[in-house]
């Protein structure tokens, strides 16, 4: 069943692992054709009730359920719309992966070059050298093939001194979009102030490209329900308002789209389900005596490299990486044994879900629902590494929605926040040392494909796209 679902019509036996390049989806739509395509995250169509602009639009062309893809996640979700291929075909495996060539962990990579396969602004530059396309923050946005390009890019200071940054293509379009706009909030992007600012500041910046260059094809994306919808879950009163906030600033981009007569896409990658545990699955490694830690002066590191066996957790999802063909069948036991995994997968049977990739896990562990996979493999708070009480979504070596929270544990939180910030503005070394490590903060989650059509993904066009009835995340913007 759930194979089918992901599945969407694929044969998985025809889309094992090969050679990307080899691999040709048909784009959807002529390039003659305008078009904004709107990634409102998180949005589920149970949630157009509190979205009456988006409700409107929905009204007046073709809606419904979009199928999602295993892992419903951000990055994997993007590329399979950007180049209609599955995981196991595109390489993108999730959020963040263990790059074996490197001994490394890495998450939130902006290299257009990671997605395996052509990207539909690349098919297009290819059939119409004039086609320009403009990509507001969409991911593997650095060196994409688009005309106009926008993405966050902290500026690193060799003092340790960490500042909002964006990277543009052109150089000077973020410079020029900061000056018209103000400085790009980030730390209201991602983060304890995670909010509407940064929605609305991108909703502002692309509006300008889009009535300043008029591109062909436009790429926006919005992340604002990933903040409450994570903190609360996706029922409570606050996340139920900022599906009313995103509404507003979706409405006034696709007036402005309209109005320069471009058909308009919206779309989402998956929808947050409430969780109420969190599975610590590099602790129980770590205590089975399969994964290694580097003793620093700054706390214990994984020393992925050292690891027998380790777990890149994202979500509800984990690739555990197995150095040794001997270990796999006692650490598939150890995981399948825990309360709150659903199934642990081998090569063979991540076939089955598109997850057969070189970079993927040995193994694949799924949560069951209401769980989710946090990533401390510490297991003395004394001794966690210096980032852990930080917003560093780089060296953490698995997602952390702990840092969507201030550490309760602090007796007068904005103070520590008022005086790191001073630190900042003075030039001066700081640790902005104000997240917990509570996983149980969490209250809400996404990476399986949703129990009811109602609570994933959706999509939304205007009456002038023909669409199929079944729409899948890799067949949004390709036939295949």
């Amino acid at each position: 069943m759930l194979a089918e679902h992901i599945a969407g019509g694929l044969d998985s036996s025809a889309t094992t692992w090969q050679d990307p390049l080899m691999l040709r989806p048909t784009p959807r739509f002529s390039f003659d054709t305008k078009l904004l395509v709107l990634d409102i995250v998180g949005l589920r169509p149970r949630d157009l009730g509190d979205a009456p602009r988006l409700s409107q639009f929905a009204g007046e062309g073709r809606s419904g359920p979009l199928k999602t893809l295993l892992p419903a996640l951000t990055c994997s979700v993007q590329a399979s719309f950007l180049t209609g291929l599955m995981p196991n075909e595109h390489g993108i495996v999730g959020n963040g992966w263990y790059f074996r060539d490197l001994a490394q962990i890495l998450f939130w990579r902006q290299n257009n070059g990671l997605i395996q396969g052509d990207k539909i602004y690349e098919l297009a530059r290819r059939a119409k050298p004039e086609h320009r396309c403009a990509k507001m923050f969409w991911w593997f946005n650095m060196y994409a093939e688009a005309a106009y390009s926008v993405t966050p890019r902290p500026q690193y200071f060799a003092n340790g001194l960490k500042i909002p940054g964006l990277y543009s293509e052109p150089p000077e379009l973020e410079r020029q979009l900061q000056q018209e706009h103000g400085p790009f909030p980030l730390f209201h992007f991602w983060g304890p102030m995670a909010g509407i600012k940064s929605s609305r500041w991108i909703t502002d910046a692309s509006l300008s490209v889009l009535q300043q260059q008029r591109p062909d094809l436009m790429l926006v994306y919005l992340p604002h329900l990933d903040y409450e919808h994570q903190r609360l879950g996706p029922e409570h009163e606050r996340s139920r308002a900022a599906v009313g906030e995103v509404d507003a600033e979706a409405g006034r981009l696709i007036d402005a789209a309209r109005a320069q007569g471009m058909e308009v896409l919206v779309c989402s990658e998956y929808g947050i389900e409430p969780v109420e545990h969190a599975l610590l699955l590099n602790r129980v490694l770590r205590e089975q005596g399969f994964l290694r830690v580097q003793e620093t002066a700054h706390g214990e590191l994984l020393d992925a490299g050292a690891s027998r066996a380790f777990a890149v957790v994202d979500h509800q999802i984990a690739h555990v990486y197995v150095a040794r063909e001997r270990d796999l069948s006692p650490v598939r036991e150890l995981l399948a044994s825990l309360e709150g995994v659903a199934s642990v997968h081998d090569r063979e049977e991540q076939r089955a879900l598109f997850l057969d990739h070189p970079r993927s896990g040995e193994l694949v562990v799924l949560a069951e629902r209401g769980a989710w996979f946090a990533y401390p493999y510490w297991l003395d708070e004394g001794r966690r590494p210096d980032f852990a009480t930080t917003v560093d979504i780089h060296r953490k070596p698995g997602y952390d929605p702990a840092e969507l929270f201030i550490d309760a544990r602090l007796r007068f939180p904005k103070l520590r926040v008022a005086r790191r910030l001073l630190q900042k503005k003075l030039g001066m070394r700081y640790l902005m040392d104000v997240i917990g490590t509570d996983p149980t903060l969490v209250k809400g989650s996404h990476g399986l494909v949703p129990s009811d059509p109602e609570l994933g993904p959706l999509y939304l066009s205007s009456p002038g796209l023909k669409l199929p009835s079944q729409i899948s995340a890799p067949t949004l913007l390709f036939e295949r």
